[in-house]
């Protein structure tokens, strides 16, 4: 076995992620420290950790290449826009990609078909069909690995239970090419954040010790949170203050 991949395992473990586990990961790839092959080492031992009955997620967001001058998305071959690792997971054979034109998901694993199968019932970035909201149901885990608190993508699916007035822009009608061939076009309320800078790195401050861990995977600083915890304290901090999680600019 590769020795990395044994200390990437024990890290992980470390941060209390087990077999079964479903575990939705935010990571800059740098972070981790140069080796080689490390994209493939990197995955290899968290689907090692998870195991068969586990499910690993990672965003493929494609807010930057499709946009309102570009509304087409195709679910086979955008690209992921948030760093090398969810592009590469996202071209892996097996991995399952839900369908949404900015804000989609990529899995692997046994509940991989049910993370991603409902989200284009949605119609905003991160409803209640979306891999983010459903990872609660099933007391899955986030992980910042490298990357810190704040790009938490799941927190925009707690501000939409909420709606702060920063949240919601106009909407687009965006065409949709799916897996089977089909092409559609729909429409969808985009996010807003208009004069608004995301804070969510303020997560921890509302969170209980025993919400989270932090620890290293190889040199990354990491952060595993519990996603139950997080939207129970972050929808009710919200409700209280629903400027909490943003700055003005």
């Amino acid at each position: 076995m590769n020795p990395t991949v044994s200390k990437i395992k024990e890290d992980i473990r470390k941060l209390g992620i087990s077999e079964g586990d479903s575990l939705l990961v935010h990571a800059s790839l740098n972070a981790v420290g140069r080796f080689q092959n490390r994209t493939e080492v990197l995955i290899d031992a968290f689907l090692e950790v998870l195991g068969p009955d586990g499910t690993l997620l990672m965003p493929a967001l494609s807010y930057k290449t499709v946009t309102r001058e570009n509304p087409v998305f195709d679910v086979r071959q955008t690209p992921s826009c948030v760093g090398a690792l969810t592009e590469y997971f996202r071209t892996m054979p097996g991995v399952e990609r839900s369908i949404h034109p900015t804000h989609s998901v990529s899995a692997i694993g046994r509940r991989a078909g049910w993370f991603v199968e409902d989200h284009l019932e949605d119609d905003t970035p991160c409803g209640s069909h979306s891999p983010f909201a459903k990872l609660k149901e099933v007391n899955g885990r986030v992980m910042f690995l490298g990357c810190g608190p704040k790009p938490n993508t799941s927190m925009h699916a707690i501000e939409e239970l909420v709606v702060p007035p920063y949240l919601f822009g106009d909407p687009v009608v965006y065409t949709l090419h799916l897996a089977d061939g089909k092409t559609i076009d729909k429409a969808y309320i985009r996010h807003g954040f208009q004069g608004y800078e995301q804070r969510y790195d303020r997560l921890l401050d509302v969170l209980d010790k025993q919400d989270y861990r932090c620890g290293k995977v190889l040199e990354a600083d990491t952060i595993t949170v519990d996603s139950v915890s997080m939207w129970d304290k972050a929808e009710k901090k919200l409700s209280q203050d629903p400027l909490y999680f943003v700055d003005k600019v």
